[in-house]
């Protein structure tokens, strides 16, 4: 068994059944510290619901990133320009950013999109995003490096969060975020995984609050550090009074090309 991110040979971490039922095997990369499911085979039982039952922090969680990226994209980025979210669920943050003031996008193949319609990614807007969401994907990817070309054909940067794999690598039933219950989560890294991927793909490594930013973009550190010793709160607080919501304009243009 090698590994899907630097193709070195893994050893294995553990057995466990996961669902209950599927026996799976978890493999560890010692050069890059990928961790993986060897043949997540159980994948189409895992997603016949697209949002696990046990999410209970979609809500809390998607407005939380919504005012994360609101201070990134204010700050650091073109807060004109158009943005996607990758995988985007039910659209619960497209809708959110655009509620904020922000042309988000919406695109998820194995999802429905209820709250963002009308907003959907399509490849007459290819070339023009400056940035794309990817909230929670990364530990879904069965074979990471084959979705991160699709996101980067989309957009040269992405902002990204996923709990990092805690060093010495927990056991079966010693961390929450496995997921073993729902089987959905299937690649978790470390910080050394994300720069071993960044590096494949010649793109910057950036943290910003609890998210990371790879891209092809080179941002300022200096003015990084400044904004990250603000409470990121009181940013998004002076971001809301300096950009203008799309509620309204959005339920114009809804109205009109329904009529």
């Amino acid at each position: 068994m090698i590994c899907k991110i630097c193709g070195s040979e893994v050893e294995k971490s553990f057995d466990v059944k996961v669902m209950h039922k599927h026996d799976a095997e978890y493999f560890h990369c010692g050069k890059c510290g990928l961790l993986f499911a060897g043949n997540p085979y159980w994948l189409n039982e895992a997603y016949k619901s697209a949002i696990n039952i046990s999410d209970t922090g979609i809500m809390s969680r998607n407005i939380h990133f919504s005012k994360v990226v609101s201070v990134l994209i204010y700050f650091l980025f073109n807060k004109n320009g158009r943005f996607v979210d990758y995988a985007g669920g039910y659209g619960i943050f497209t809708r959110l950013m655009r509620d904020m003031g922000f042309d988000f996008y919406w695109t998820d193949p194995y999802c429905e999109n209820f709250l963002a319609r009308g907003f959907e990614y399509n490849q007459s807007l290819k070339g023009n995003i400056n940035l794309i969401t990817a909230f929670e994907v990364f530990e879904h990817l069965a074979n990471p490096l084959n979705e991160i070309e699709k996101m980067l054909e989309i957009s040269d940067n992405i902002v990204l969060s996923t709990v990092l794999l805690p060093y010495p690598i927990p056991q079966a039933g010693e961390w929450w975020y496995y997921g073993f219950d729902h089987g959905q989560h299937i690649s978790f890294y470390s910080e050394k995984t994300l720069k071993e991927i960044s590096g494949r793909f010649g793109l910057y490594y950036y943290t910003f609050y609890d998210t990371i930013l790879i891209g092809k973009k080179k941002l300022n550190r200096n003015k990084i550090n400044i904004l990250l010793r603000i409470p990121a709160e009181l940013l998004f607080r002076f971001v809301k009074n300096k950009v203008v919501s799309k509620t309204n304009s959005d339920f114009e243009f809804i109205k009109k090309i329904n009529t």
